[in-house]
């Protein structure tokens, strides 16, 4: 990621000076960046032998690069929702509204992008109810064999919503229920390896990196990061 630079109250009789690199390196365990929003130890112990990793692949938000116009979300919903015109497949319209990245912002000026963080330790997948198909292992809610993303398997799904309660309780809420479905929605699908909120965003806000085994990054909320920033761009105590 750049550099941050230390935010500087336009006042000149004001004597506030706030780090931002130093906010993130506190936010962040083990890291020097917020991850999006983050995930648990990769490496899990067990018997005093290691299980085997994997290696996640995430998005990361400098969130002071972003400026909350939103093209993440346009960017997603079209290609996530591509449209048949004459035969041929073309990107859909990028309602927001559909996008698996959302934007929240906060006054003071505070934009907080938010998406699947990937947790390792699957609390979306744990909470699923459905048995594991006895050849692929998979329940409603799997993984990707390619680029690990939450997927749904809608013929098997009940639409019973302890995913969406699990993502809620332990991380940031990111899965939507369908209004008539019930059915999970808006898990990030990291579009396919080459997730198109990164290549586009304007301002470089978004970064699509590998994260080493064993590196520790605790979840939190929108709410959270956004409380904490504000008291510490703007010494706005909530």
């Amino acid at each position: 990621m750049g550099n941050m630079n230390n935010y500087k109250s336009e006042n000149p009789d004001s004597q506030m000076k706030y780090n931002r690199r130093d906010f993130i390196k506190k936010m962040a365990i083990g890291g020097s960046t917020v991850i999006l929003f983050g995930c648990r130890s990769l490496a899990q112990p067990s018997g005093g032998k290691a299980k085997k990793t994997l290696t996640y692949s995430m998005i990361l938000a400098d969130y002071s690069k972003c400026t909350g116009c939103r093209t993440c979300e346009t960017v997603c919903s079209a290609y996530n929702h591509k449209q048949m015109v004459n035969g041929e497949v073309l990107p859909g319209l990028g309602n927001p509204h559909y996008s698996n990245i959302k934007i929240y912002s906060y006054n003071p000026d505070v934009d907080i992008p938010v998406a699947c963080a990937m947790c390792p330790d699957n609390p979306c997948i744990e909470a699923c109810p459905v048995a594991s198909d006895p050849k692929t292992g998979r329940k409603a809610l799997y993984r990707d064999e390619k680029t690990l993303a939450i997927k749904n398997d809608l013929n098997r799904c009940t639409g019973c919503g302890n995913c969406v309660e699990a993502c809620r309780d332990q991380r940031a809420g990111v899965i939507i229920p369908n209004p008539e479905t019930n059915k999970p929605e808006r898990m990030c699908t990291l579009c396919n390896g080459d997730p198109q909120c990164v290549k586009y965003c304007p301002y470089g806000a978004l970064s699509f990196v590998t994260v080493s085994p064993g590196r520790e990054f605790q979840g939190v909320p929108a709410d959270m990061i956004a409380k904490e920033l504000t008291k510490r761009w703007y010494s706005i105590q909530n």
